[in-house]
């Protein structure tokens, strides 16, 4: 199982930029390969796994182990296009949290502390995977997108927490509506890239 490969697009060791764990220390393991396609994509270079080498699950747990990090980010690219019960298996034996950041349009793989689901149009998360969701964050990229939150917060846990983020290109401009819409519906939290802000990946 240690030498089980996953296509990689980079590993690092930053501040979480966004939602629940925002500021929170975490070791970032992003997978190649994604087939949602979002316009708006801010790691584009993340899409085609062929692109990128790959690492074994005893690499890649090396490399949490050198960092000091306690908690671990599993995110792309898409993720669960990929069986993360090797690799989140080895991580928890190293008695690390684990996180995933997906779209939730894949079947759930892995041993997870917290699971994160940021629901995409392009390809619609599954229902019983929105149902395990301990987060939901909502890209906001126009105005129908509070719609969309809203359908989707509807399938989730009550125990969920609700994010609504901005699109970086469009934060001037989106973060008003997002502002007018959480003093209404306050059960939404407002989520920012702080890591953009402060320089950090």
């Amino acid at each position: 199982m240690l030498k089980y490969t996953y296509p990689i697009m980079e590993t690092f060791y930053s501040i979480q930029g966004e939602g629940y764990y925002q500021g929170h220390a975490a070791f970032f393991i992003r997978l190649a390969g994604c087939d949602v396609g979002c316009v708006w994509c801010d790691v584009k270079e993340s899409w085609d796994a062929n692109k990128h080498s790959s690492k074994t699950v005893s690499e890649l747990v090396h490399e949490v182990k050198l960092s000091g990090a306690k908690m671990v980010i599993i995110t792309g690219g898409e993720p669960l296009m990929y069986d993360c019960t090797p690799l989140t298996t080895a991580l928890k034996a190293a008695n690390l949290q684990v996180n995933i950041e997906t779209s939730g349009s894949y079947p759930i793989t892995g041993l997870w502390d917290w699971v994160c689901i940021s629901p995409k149009k392009f390809k619609t998360p599954l229902p019983e995977v929105l149902a395990m969701a301990n987060e939901l964050k909502v890209v906001v990229f126009n105005k129908s997108d509070f719609e969309w939150a809203e359908q989707n917060a509807r399938q989730v846990s009550k125990t969920c927490k609700l994010f609504l983020q901005p699109e970086w290109s469009k934060e001037n401009k989106i973060f008003p509506l997002i502002n007018e819409y959480i003093l209404t519906h306050s059960q939404w939290i407002l989520s920012l890239q702080i890591h953009k802000y402060i320089g950090v990946r």
